[in-house]
């Protein structure tokens, strides 16, 4: 028994001697980095900064604009990477017995492994919007104070983005080539922070009785990273409209062409170019000019301007056979879209193609 006991106490003291050695010899090192200026030093000095930028102070923002309590919420951060989700929305969930685009979401799902993908319906976009815009509550309240399911299935994909980043487009939407393809590979992605195609490049005379804007950018699939400026400056300008428009009594009278220009197409075009030439982000002083639709018709390739890349037509509407888009085939073309357009009445979905069939009836009468 007491040699039990001596073995005990000794290795007790020889760990105690071990511990208080341990201690001397680490702190000794650091003393010696932080005297010579080690570059050990400065990782946990960056790690911590970190953190204090995340864990920012409690603040009064009732005092605060819009644009700056979204500034504030969703900070942009350039040199993040594009996050690995994938937003779509629906009435139903791929659970659903009746979920009617199964090939299309499997094919996201397919070219996107390790992708979270989410088919988000419409009480879960509330629950989301109350969690991730607590700090903005007129965002919520324009939301849902919105008419139509349009109006708030386009706001929402503004809303998702700009918290969380990713890739949004319509359910209706074939991925034919994966996201990491969309972004040409001698462009380091560290540098851009938004991805954006043509929707429409009408070369015609009477292209203002189709189209709201003689050069139109998609909304129905966008990437982009948490909290860049054109998805705060459009959250913004909807919200602003919106509640005045509520105020005023107006916003059931929305409807059709109404919905383009609140929330759709032509409101994300305006407010991309708006920010091409905005000052506070680019050097118009010495640019070349306004950018307007004249930098962006016509082409077969992408173009990057500033921390944006613009797709050609081929690259989110091949096969549409007009406009200059080429086929599904082709090397540019990533996302195929089947323009259900289930907002719209009948007689005003497929337009281009209603057109076409129009022009074809014509030439056959004469």
């Amino acid at each position: 028994m007491l040699n039990s006991r001596r073995a005990l106490a000794a290795a007790a003291v020889v760990l105690t001697i071990f511990f208080l050695v341990f201690r001397s010899h680490s702190s000794s090192n650091v003393g010696q980095a932080q005297a010579a200026g080690n570059p050990a030093k400065s990782k946990p000095e960056t790690a911590n900064s970190k953190r204090a930028v995340a864990q920012k102070p409690v603040m009064d923002m009732s005092h605060m604009s819009t644009y700056d309590k979204l500034s504030y919420a969703y900070p942009y951060d350039i040199e993040s990477k594009f996050p690995a989700y994938i937003w779509q929305t629906w009435k139903t969930t791929p659970a659903d017995s009746d979920f009617q685009f199964r090939d299309q979401e499997a094919s996201w799902t397919y070219q996107h492994p390790g992708f979270v993908h989410e088919v988000v319906t419409d009480d879960v976009a509330v629950s989301m919007l109350n969690l991730f815009y607590a700090s903005v509550p007129e965002v919520v309240e324009a939301y849902q104070a919105l008419p139509l399911a349009v109006l708030k299935a386009d706001l929402f994909r503004y809303l998702i983005l700009f918290a969380r980043g990713g890739i949004y487009s319509d359910i209706d939407t074939y991925a034919i080539r994966s996201a990491l393809e969309w972004v040409p590979s001698h462009i380091p992605r560290q540098t851009i922070g938004l991805v954006i195609g043509i929707e429409a490049d009408p070369d015609r005379p009477d292209w203002a009785d189709w189209y709201s804007r003689r050069i139109q950018f998609c909304q129905w699939t966008i990437q982009s990273k948490p909290g860049h400026p054109v998805l705060r400056d459009v959250i913004t300008r909807i919200t602003d409209k919106t509640l005045a428009l509520k105020k005023k009594g107006k916003l059931s009278s929305i409807v059709g062409r109404d919905v383009v220009d609140l929330t759709g197409p032509a409101l994300w075009t305006d407010t991309v170019m708006d920010y091409l030439n905005d000052a506070r982000f680019f050097d118009v002083k010495n640019s070349q000019g306004k950018i307007d639709w004249h930098n962006f018709t016509g082409m077969e390739n992408s173009k990057r301007v500033g921390d944006v890349i613009v797709l050609p037509i081929t690259s989110f509407s091949p096969g549409v056979e007009q406009m200059g888009a080429k086929d599904y085939d082709d090397p540019m073309a990533f996302v195929k879209h089947d323009f259900e357009g289930t907002w719209k009445p009948e007689s005003e979905r497929h337009i281009g193609e209603k057109k076409e069939e129009e022009q074809k009836e014509q030439g056959e009468l004469q």
